[in-house]
């Protein structure tokens, strides 16, 4: 989509649904990037609002003479466009000259079926076949690297005076990421790699959640996220791909806070990824429970809350009505011949339950980035984490790494 920067007053900017970039120029006003929709509403808005008086009415004597007169005073304030709405026009009555701004709801598109990123990128990318680096002897039936919870965007120290000092911007989001990919070859045992990210990748598309109710503060605009977000994962697979020979990733798209927008660059960052590199295979999840077998395993992916319908996902510590749910999830796809893990983000816990079932291992994953400064006031100052594991016949081994 077309954009571009333009100067706002701190009004403008709320007027066309904007988060506001606080002046730092006395004498000028931070600049936008606003699309070709926006900028035409902009038009519309400052033509209305470009005089201050309108004489709407003025009494004559027997001579001609002006005696009196009426001005109506244009309003100075800007109205409060509706959300998901669009100025239509301006109206104006001819005999009182008051003006009218007339909404209507915006044409929603739906991104997830009208973007064929497989279409964009096919002429623009070169496939790539890289020879493996062989650093161990290789051990295991297949390595497994799961994060969560990245929160792409989020604003964690907002006016500078948060409970507790921190920063999550690009800088420190691909600090994390060279972290989390050296510890990923230091802990490799096999030449096969399953990443499983389980959703809030993304903070939230115009900064809220996926029911639209829960405002969030944050630090980059809808493109910058996304341009952010698919560099990440672009990067992330180029950094492993040298040192195996088949990657495999699951991401999670049925969330609370990414959604239709974590989706979306999911989707640019398959059809990129697979374009370039042929032993590489994604799959966004869109259901908000599936499953997943490799080898001996199963693993069963969610979230842990939905995009639509739960209020309260799954707990960090299970409760009978939720150990039934799992085991009847189980039961519907028959999968009573396999180790089973049940696998979940949502909490920003890293909890692994072994004993409260016997049917399936229950795994709460830490989340990657830092806590919100909501969380942070509410609860406490959680670690951050990622987990690498190692699965062998019988046996894994579990390395959690820390922030």
């Amino acid at each position: 989509m077309k954009t571009q920067r333009t100067r706002l007053t701190e009004l403008e900017a709320r007027a066309l649904g904007l988060t506001v970039i606080q002046k730092t120029d006395l004498n000028a006003n931070p600049r936008y990037r606003i699309t070709e929709l926006q900028l035409n509403q902009l038009e519309k808005i400052r033509n209305f609002h470009k005089t201050e008086f309108k004489e709407v009415r003025k009494t004559l004597n027997n001579k001609g003479k002006v005696i009196s007169s009426v001005e109506k005073l244009s309003p100075k304030k800007l109205i409060d466009i509706p959300n998901n709405h669009e100025i239509k026009r301006v109206s104006t009555n001819v005999s009182t000259q008051q003006q009218w701004i007339i909404t209507e709801p915006i044409k929603e598109i739906n991104l997830e079926k009208e973007i064929d990123f497989t279409n964009i990128f096919k002429d623009l990318v070169i496939p790539i076949k890289l020879p493996k680096i062989q650093r161990k002897l290789d051990l295991s039936l297949f390595d497994r690297l799961v994060y969560t919870d990245v929160h792409i965007g989020m604003e964690v120290n907002q006016n500078g005076y948060s409970l507790y000092d921190g920063a999550w911007n690009e800088l420190e989001l691909n600090n994390r990421l060279e972290i989390m990919v050296a510890q990923t070859l230091i802990n490799k045992q096999s030449d096969t790699l399953i990443i499983h990210e389980l959703g809030d990748f993304m903070d939230g598309y115009d900064a809220v959640t996926t029911r639209g109710g829960h405002s969030l503060p944050q630090n980059m605009d809808n493109q910058k996220a996304f341009d952010v977000g698919l560099a990440f994962k672009i990067k992330m697979i180029d950094a492993l791909i040298p040192y195996y020979n088949n990657i495999e990733c699951t991401n999670i798209c049925n969330d609370n806070h990414a959604g239709s927008f974590g989706y979306i660059v999911n989707s640019a960052f398959k059809a990129y990824i697979e374009l370039k590199y042929e032993n590489v295979k994604v799959t966004n999840q869109r259901k908000f429970i599936d499953h997943y077998i490799v080898e001996n395993r199963c693993f069963i992916l969610c979230h842990g809350k939905d995009d639509k319908n739960m209020k309260f996902g799954f707990k960090p510590h299970l409760d009978a009505v939720q150990i039934e749910k799992i085991k009847n999830y189980i039961d519907e796809y028959r999968l009573h011949n396999y180790t089973i893990e049940f696998s979940k983000g949502d909490s920003h816990q890293l909890l692994l339950d072994f004993t409260s079932s016997s049917a399936f291992e229950y795994q709460n994953f830490g989340a990657f980035s830092p806590p919100s400064d909501w969380v942070k006031t509410n609860f406490k100052n959680t670690n951050s984490s990622f987990i690498i594991l190692n699965y062998y016949e019988n046996q894994k081994s579990i390395n959690p790494i820390i922030f």
